[in-house]
């Protein structure tokens, strides 16, 4: 005679009850319930809007609760860095441009001042250099933090606001085509300074942006702060504390929304910022909607700084180093095409000595030489802490360049945010951390 381990089930209204008479727990829970500790594996991605490029997440479920998750990158390796190699000096901007697409000018300008620091040239940099440099960075942050708002907006069912914000988003491309002659990917920040100067025109705009701005901000939160819906997804939803940030070695956006005010502008400053007059957003709560607000005054803080780098203009200079063994010899033009020469500059090139044709021939195909030596530059990106490490055998080509991107950081976070909270808040945590694949993969 076999003897039951539980009583007869009752039904209640609470659900079905049963009283246990002895014998091991996990048994007698399989006798009710044979697939209680069945979990389901789901593959989201890798090609996933929450992740704003090509990132698999695998995470194994337990109903709709996650109780692990993990990151798998690679699927858009493009071997930048290591192309970087097999090209001179000054060549790299064009690669380095390409890694965190929506960063373009921050990935420039870091790897700019790397190559400045190997050659010793940091404080020779102009002073109207380093104002167009400010300028287009704040431009790109600003850009950056609305492709953040809008396509978040969008994974969470909030489809106006992604409207919203590629419209506004497209404004600062225009002007950046107006300056570099291109959309996205300028290598228009170059060793020793920027490609040309700041066109009349390209003022006009910016200034028209600033009056605009504000009030485009004012409607964005008139639309999602009080919005129920958006509130109930993103507050108290994928946290992450001060201590795990520091912890997994997170910047940007996320660390400060936890209430740490690191931001290398004013920690470490670089490119003139500790001259301007700016603040460094935080907040205490450390979730989604704590990044939500951070972004929302950074962009506030960078139309001030945009402001005050466009007056700063006013007062006219060079905007490359004096030294012709290291300036990019040229007197760029936006033509049909594009950037390039303008047509009077190559007469110029060409009527001169010919010694003088033979050292921009060596320089444009050969490029200068760098002193031996390795630097490490971080620069603060719309992502957090973009650090180049910069290696120099004394060639015209680098012998190694290491990008320590924050895409690629920052996603260590997202199974520390994801396990044991829902499914669907996986994409609003993914979402809150903003990585851009092509800075991950690189």
């Amino acid at each position: 005679m076999t003897t039951s381990n539980y009583a007869t089930e009752r039904e209640t209204t609470e659900g079905k009850v049963f009283t246990v008479t002895g014998g091991d727990w996990d048994q007698v829970v399989s006798g009710t319930d044979p697939i209680n500790d069945e979990r389901i594996v789901v593959n989201m991605g890798p090609q996933h809007p929450s992740t704003h490029g090509v990132l698999r997440l695998i995470l194994e479920l337990e109903g709709e609760t996650v109780r692990e998750a993990r990151s798998v990158i690679g699927y858009l390796h493009t071997g930048i860095e290591k192309n970087l190699e097999y090209r001179n000096w000054v060549q790299g901007s064009t690669f380095v441009t390409r890694m965190d697409y929506l960063a373009p000018l921050f990935n420039e300008t870091a790897y700019a001042l790397a190559v400045e620091k190997l050659l010793g040239i940091t404080d020779d940099i102009t002073e109207r250099a380093n104002t167009i440099r400010v300028l287009m960075m704040e431009l790109n942050r600003i850009s950056s933090h609305l492709v953040w708002l809008a396509t978040t907006g969008m994974e969470l069912g909030a489809i106006s606001i992604m409207l919203y914000g590629f419209r506004e988003r497209e404004y600062i491309l225009d002007i950046f085509e107006t300056i570099t002659g291109l959309r996205m990917n300028h290598a228009y920040v170059r060793p020793g300074g920027v490609a040309q100067d700041v066109p009349d025109d390209a003022i006009v705009k910016i200034r028209n942006f600033l009056k605009m701005m504000p009030k485009k901000l004012k409607e964005y939160e008139d639309l999602l702060s009080g919005q129920p819906i958006w509130t109930e997804r993103t507050k108290n939803v994928a946290v992450l504390d001060v201590t795990a940030c520091v912890a997994l070695g997170v910047t940007g956006p996320v660390l400060r929304s936890a209430g740490l005010a690191w931001d290398l502008r004013k920690t470490m400053p670089y490119c003139g910022y500790e001259t301007y007059e700016f603040d460094v957003p935080t907040h205490t709560d450390g979730d989604v909607w704590g990044r939500y607000q951070v972004r929302l005054a950074e962009i506030r803080e960078s139309l001030k700084l945009v402001e005050q780098a466009v007056d700063r203009l006013a007062k006219r200079g060079p905007v490359m180093v004096s030294d012709k063994k290291i300036a990019w010899p040229a007197q760029l033009a936006i033509g049909v095409d594009g950037m390039g020469n303008s047509l009077e500059h190559v007469a110029k090139i060409m009527g001169q000595s010919m010694e003088s044709l033979i050292h921009h021939f060596k320089l444009v195909t050969e490029g200068f030489r760098v002193p031996p030596g390795q630097v490490y530059v971080g620069i603060e990106s719309p992502r957090g802490e973009l650090g180049v490490h910069a290696v120099s055998d004394g060639g015209t080509r680098p012998y190694r360049v290491h990008y320590r991107e924050p895409s690629f950081v920052n996603l260590q976070a997202l199974p520390a945010m994801a396990e044991g909270g829902l499914i669907a808040d996986v994409i609003a945590g993914g979402a809150s951390l903003d990585p851009v694949m092509g800075g991950c993969d690189r």
